[in-house]
């Protein structure tokens, strides 16, 4: 995979010069092409130069998208690690990182779809996208406690005791809880790394989605906190 991601002024200048020729009315263009008097050698250079460049700009774009997916394979690895420590702000700093990738890709969109424009083909069709399945508390292990019970209770002595006698249910439900929401968040971000953020509306809904995720881990960890100290 590609880790270029040259954009400096000359490239620019080239996209801009390519993405006008879009644009343009069949009046320009056969002023354009009547330029050339004739000369089919020239015209045909002119258009294969063109092409070239066109092709290369391309290229630039998807070098753009297989870093991008590289970067956030990468960072799917990182939050592994931090979720498991249970670093809240590194957690938060690698998203941060991942918004920016994603923001990255989405600049190459409307030159990609009109560079293909400009050489007269469809862009290749993407594979087909996985489904962003939503997570939220309801989906999560519930939480045993003593206030739950249809049992009474005679007093608050027999009440600790069964809060007690819950403890470790408790804590497992708590670190189920967490696992299952880190492992959520991470499994987005290898989604939507794998096809290198590449899909607008894919990758939109996965990074909505892992922030979400992000949210419902920091509110479990919260509640252990409560329970448990």
């Amino acid at each position: 995979m590609g880790t270029g991601t040259t954009s400096g002024p000359t490239r620019q200048r080239h996209t801009e010069d390519l993405l006008a020729a879009v644009s343009m009315t069949s009046a320009q263009l056969a002023q354009a092409v009547g330029r050339f008097d004739g000369d089919t050698p020239a015209m045909v250079t002119a258009a294969i130069r063109t092409a070239e460049r066109a092709f290369e700009e391309l290229d630039a774009c998807y070098e753009v998208i297989d870093d991008a997916s590289a970067t956030g394979q990468a960072i799917a690895v990182r939050l592994s690690a931090l979720l498991a420590a249970e670093d809240e702000p590194g957690v938060g700093l690698e998203l941060d990182a991942l918004d920016a990738v994603s923001a990255r890709v989405r600049g190459t969109d409307r030159a990609r779809e009109l560079l293909h424009r400009v050489l007269g083909r469809e862009e290749a069709a993407e594979r087909a996208l996985p489904a962003v399945r939503p997570l939220t508390g309801a989906d999560l292990p519930a939480l045993p406690s003593a206030y739950a019970d249809d049992a009474g209770f005679d007093d608050l002595m027999a009440f600790a005791a069964r809060e007690e006698e819950l403890a470790p249910r408790l804590r497992e439900a708590h670190a189920e809880r967490l696992r299952e929401v880190a492992a959520h968040l991470v499994h987005v971000v290898e989604q939507v790394a794998a096809v290198g953020f590449a899909d607008e509306a894919f990758a939109r809904t996965s990074m909505h989605e892992a922030r979400r995720a992000h949210e419902l881990w920091v509110r479990c960890l919260a509640e252990r906190r409560r329970d448990l100290g």
